[in-house]
């Protein structure tokens, strides 16, 4: 497929020293770039605009306020599919994604796959920055999620991650329950109920070097709680 028929999508809140660098990297593959920005006080979004207006191929949607991660996601991914795209792909806007990576994701679905995962933890993957901390809680949250939800997914919370067009029409994310990272588990979990094929790729996972993480309590929170009333209810299911 021709690269102008990949839309990369990346949500943005507080990004403005991240995004001209990255806008070069996506946009020197031949990608189109969708910036979906959540009304970052910083400016991110007016300096997408400024970029987006001297570089063909990269479109800035504007959102009023920061609405979650996944709400994000989900009017990128409306716009991408409304504009003819036959890849969609998300990622970072701080760089933990290298968009070195993006061939070979978009490489994976070019061969069959319906979802391609940029994964930490399959071989040759790699969290090299993270201590012990982080990287025992983010495995922890992956196999919780894969037992309670009956994933085959070594992680199901990446968010670097390519759809083939019609793959994702038939996800509910614009219905999505979780607005932040949960995002991530709810769409591996709503793949795996289409019967989608879904593949991992080993990527090796970055610490931001500049900006700040959005991660925080809230979002953790609402991620495992969510998990684990799905998982409830698929327990339950199987139960009657």
């Amino acid at each position: 497929m021709r690269p102008d028929q990949i839309t990369v999508v990346v949500p943005t809140y507080n990004e403005r020293e991240n995004i001209p660098h990255l806008a070069a990297a996506v946009l020197l593959h031949g990608y189109r770039l969708l910036v979906v920005d959540d009304g970052s006080p910083d400016g991110t979004g007016q300096l997408a605009e400024q970029i987006s207006a001297s570089i063909p191929g990269m479109e800035v949607l504007h959102r009023p306020t920061k609405a979650g991660l996944g709400r994000a996601y989900g009017a990128g991914f409306t716009r991408a599919l409304e504009a003819g795209a036959q890849v969609v792909v998300q990622m970072d806007a701080d760089f933990s994604h290298n968009p070195t990576d993006l061939p070979r994701l978009i490489e994976a679905v070019g061969a069959g796959a319906d979802l391609a995962i940029g994964s930490r933890y399959v071989p040759g993957g790699a969290t090299p920055d993270w201590p012990w901390r982080r990287r025992w809680l983010s495995r922890g949250a992956n196999r919780y999620a894969r037992a309670m939800l009956g994933l085959e997914v070594a992680d199901a919370t990446a968010g670097f991650r390519a759809y083939r067009r019609d793959a994702l029409s038939r996800l509910p994310y614009a219905d999505a329950q979780a607005s932040g990272y949960g995002f991530q588990v709810e769409m591996t979990w709503q793949a795996t109920r289409q019967g989608l094929a879904i593949t991992e790729i080993p990527i090796i996972f970055r610490d931001r070097e500049l900006g700040h993480s959005k991660m925080g309590t809230g979002i953790v929170v609402e991620a495992m709680g969510l998990v684990t009333w799905w998982g409830l209810r698929r327990l339950l299911r199987w139960r009657d």
